[in-house]
C-alpha cells in the first residue's frame, strides 16, 4: 500500500489532501477494481475492432491415401485395356502435400459494426463508474474529516472546561485562605475538576478513534501520526433556487451519468441482437500449392464472395432481443428510480442545511451569552457576593453551549457535504 512520504512529524492533513490521498489507486481497492474496469472496456473495445479485420491463416498437410473409385461414382464393369489392364476400383497408396495460406474478411456486417460501436458506449459507462466510485470515496473520507474535527473540537472544548475548573479551584482555595470560603467550596471544585478531567480522558480516546477511521478510509497505515490543519467553522452557503440545484444533480452528478451510460449500452445490446437478421456479406479466398512430392505441385487458389441471410432458427434470436428488451426496460426503470433519489437527497440536503444554519446562528448566541454568565459569576463569586453554586451552574451552562456550537457546526459543515454530494460537486467541495 503506497504511503505519503514524511519529512518531520505529524502528516499534516487538510481536507483536500486526504481526499486526494484516498483517491489514489494505490490506497483505495475500490478506485483501482475502477481503473481495471477500465482496461476491461477498452479491451473489449479492440477485441470488437479486430473483427473488422481479415483473417489469415497458414496450413501445411501431408497425407498419404487410398481412394475408392466407386465411392466417388466412377464404375469401369468389364473394362479391360490391351495388354489385359484393367480399371482397379482400389487406387493408391499415394502421397499428397498441401501448402496454402487462406484469408477471410467480413465486408458488410451490421453486428460487427454495432458491437464495435456499443463498446466505446460500455468504455464511457466504465469511465462513469470510476467518477461514480471516486465521489463515494471522496464522500466517506471528507464524512470520517469531518468526525475528527468535530472530536477535535470537543477535545477543546473539554479541555477549556478543565483550565475553568482548575481556575475556579485556585479562587476556591484563595477564598478560604482569606477566610471567606469554606472546606465544602473546595471540595465542590475538586469534584467538578475530577468529572471535567474524565470528560477529558473520554474526549481524547474519541478522538484517537475518529483519526483512526479516518485512516482507515484514506488507505493509510493506522499507526501513522497525523494532524489535522483545518478546524470545525462555519462557512455560508449561496444555495440558490431549488431548481438551479436540480438541473445541476441531473447534469452533473455521476452517478446519473454513468445510469444514462448503462441505459445506453442496454439499448445498443437490443440494436446488436435486432441485426443479427440482417445479412452480411464475407470475402474469402485461399492460395497454395498441392501435389505429390515425386510429380511436383503445382498452384491452386479460390475466392469467392459468402452472403449469409439467416431465414429461420426456431426463435433463438427472438428470445434473444426479448432478453436484451428486458435488460433495456431494467435499467429504464432504474434511471427513472435514481432521478427520483437524486431529487429527494437534494431536497433534504437544501432544508438540512437551512436548519443548521440557523442551529449555528443560535448555538453563537447561546454561547456568548453563558461565557458572560460565567465571566458575572465568578466575579461575583471572587468579590464574595455569589456563593460557588452560582458557579457551578454557570459553568455548566458554559458547557452546554459549547457542546451545542460543536454540533451545530459540524451538522452545518455535514449538511454543506451532503448539499456538494447530492449536486455532483463533492470534489470541488473538499478542494474549496
Amino acid at each position: 500500500m503506497a504511503q505519503p512520504a514524511l519529512t518531520q512529524g505529524p502528516l499534516q492533513l487538510s481536507l483536500g489532501r486526504a481526499v486526494d490521498i484516498a483517491l489514489q489507486p494505490e490506497g483505495s481497492t475500490r478506485v483501482a477494481l475502477a481503473e481495471e474496469s477500465i482496461r476491461l472496456a477498452e479491451i473489449r473495445m479492440a477485441q470488437a475492432k479486430s473483427a473488422f479485420m481479415p483473417r489469415i491463416d497458414g496450413s501445411f498437410q501431408g497425407r498419404n491415401q487410398t481412394a475408392n473409385l466407386r465411392t466417388f461414382g466412377f464404375e469401369f464393369p468389364g473394362s479391360t485395356l490391351p495388354g489385359g489392364f484393367t480399371f482397379p476400383s482400389l487406387v493408391g497408396p499415394f502421397s499428397v502435400l498441401d501448402l496454402r495460406a487462406s484469408a477471410q474478411t467480413p465486408l458488410l456486417d451490421f453486428t460487427i459494426m454495432r458491437k464495435y460501436k456499443a463498446s466505446h458506449t460500455g468504455i464511457d459507462a466504465a469511465k462513469a463508474d470510476r467518477e461514480v466510485t471516486r465521489d463515494e470515496v471522496a464522500n466517506r473520507v471528507a464524512r470520517a474529516y469531518l468526525a475528527a474535527l468535530q472530536a477535535d473540537a470537543l477535545l477543546r472544548s473539554v479541555q477549556a472546561n478543565v483550565e475553568l475548573s482548575q481556575a475556579l479551584l485556585e479562587t476556591a482555595q484563595s477564598q478560604k485562605d482569606a477566610g471567606v470560603g469554606t472546606g465544602i467550596e473546595i471540595t465542590r471544585a475538586q469534584v467538578q475538576l475530577a468529572n471535567d478531567r474524565q470528560r477529558l480522558t473520554v474526549a481524547e480516546n474519541d478522538r484517537r478513534r475518529a483519526v483512526l477511521q479516518l485512516l482507515r478510509e484514506m488507505g493509510l497505515d493506522l499507526a501513522m501520526p497525523v494532524e489535522l490543519t483545518m478546524v470545525l467553522a462555519y462557512m455560508p452557503v449561496d444555495m440558490g433556487a431549488i431548481e438551479t440545484s436540480l438541473n445541476q444533480a441531473r447534469g452533473k452528478r455521476a452517478e446519473v451519468v454513468a445510469q444514462r451510460q448503462h441505459e445506453q449500452v442496454a439499448r445498443m445490446n437490443v440494436s446488436i441482437t435486432q441485426a443479427e437478421r440482417l445479412p452480411s456479406v464475407t470475402a474469402f479466398g485461399d492460395y497454395g500449392t498441392i501435389g505429390q512430392p515425386n510429380l511436383g505441385l503445382l498452384p491452386t487458389r479460390t475466392i469467392g464472395v459468402t452472403l449469409n441471410v439467416p431465414l429461420f432458427d426456431f426463435g433463438r434470436r427472438k428470445e434473444r432481443v426479448a432478453d436484451s428488451l428486458t435488460q433495456l426496460r431494467t435499467e429504464q426503470i432504474r434511471t427513472r428510480d435514481l432521478q427520483q433519489q437524486v431529487e429527494l437527497e437534494v431536497r433534504l440536503a437544501m432544508e438540512s442545511l437551512q436548519s443548521a444554519a440557523s442551529q449555528v446562528e443560535t448555538a453563537r448566541e447561546g454561547l456568548a451569552l453563558a461565557q458572560n454568565e460565567v465571566e458575572q459569576a465568578r466575579r461575583r463569586y471572587a468579590a464574595g457576593v455569589a456563593i460557588p453554586l452560582e458557579v457551578t451552574d454557570a459553568q455548566t451552562r458554559l458547557d452546554r453551549a459549547r457542546g451545542n456550537q460543536v454540533s451545530a457546526l459540524y451538522n452545518h459543515n455535514l449538511a454543506r457535504l451532503e448539499l456538494a454530494a447530492a449536486t455532483g460537486n463533492i470534489q470541488e467541495f473538499v478542494h474549496q
